[in-house]
């Protein structure tokens, strides 16, 4: 949205403007950047994205609250309510079971 706030409404204008400022990113990087769903983006490129759209981070960022709480690890057991772990004996190789 902010590109085209900036009138920039192709992927491709935006990834010249990019490679003007000394940003070369790859045709598949640059098609998540546009849908917004890029897998990961440095800080640095941010910073060279943020001064070529003329914004700030916070106005390229949205947050999504839902995917922070999926990500937290679910509620972990007190020792009381664990079952002990089984032992299992590992065999190597041409090794004999242990006495019995």
């Amino acid at each position: 949205m902010v590109a085209a706030e900036r009138g920039i409404w192709k992927s491709t204008e935006l990834r010249r403007r990019l490679a003007e400022a000394g940003l070369e990113i790859s045709g598949g990087k640059m098609s998540g950047l546009w849908t917004g769903t890029p897998t990961m983006i440095r800080l640095d490129d941010l910073d060279v994205i943020c001064s070529v759209l003329d914004c700030s981070p916070a106005e390229l960022m949205i947050r999504e609250p839902e995917k922070v709480s999926a990500r937290r690890p679910q509620a972990v057991r007190t020792a009381s309510d664990a079952p002990p772990p089984a032992v299992v004996p590992r065999l190597g190789r041409n090794r004999s079971s242990p006495p019995a």
